[in-house]
């Protein structure tokens, strides 16, 4: 975990440093990511990909969750649970 300092500067773990192929002297960027903030090395924003890889990492993605769903278990029917919606209604009712 790094800590901020008074001049607000971070410092970057080694084996992160290492693993990006950051140095000293190169330059990072922040990018509000909603809830958090992506650092990433200078010149490797996702937004730089062309239409045409943007299109193949949607189409991926896209595959990816319908097999998900697909492996899903189907949920109950109402005549599997043993009960009707209408029961919930009546149910205290006098007759």
């Amino acid at each position: 975990m790094a800590k901020v300092t008074s001049k607000l500067q971070v410092t970057v773990p080694k084996a992160i440093a290492e693993q990006y192929g950051i140095r000293p002297g190169d330059q990072i960027e922040w990018v509000p990511a909603g809830d958090a903030i992506r650092v990433l090395p200078a010149g490797r924003r996702a937004s730089t990909l062309d239409v045409a890889a943007r299109a193949r990492l949607f189409d991926a993605a896209t595959e990816r969750q319908r097999r998900r769903e697909a492996e899903r278990r189907p949920s109950r029917t109402a005549q599997g649970r043993g009960w009707r919606r209408q029961e919930l209604y009546d149910r205290g009712r006098a007759r």
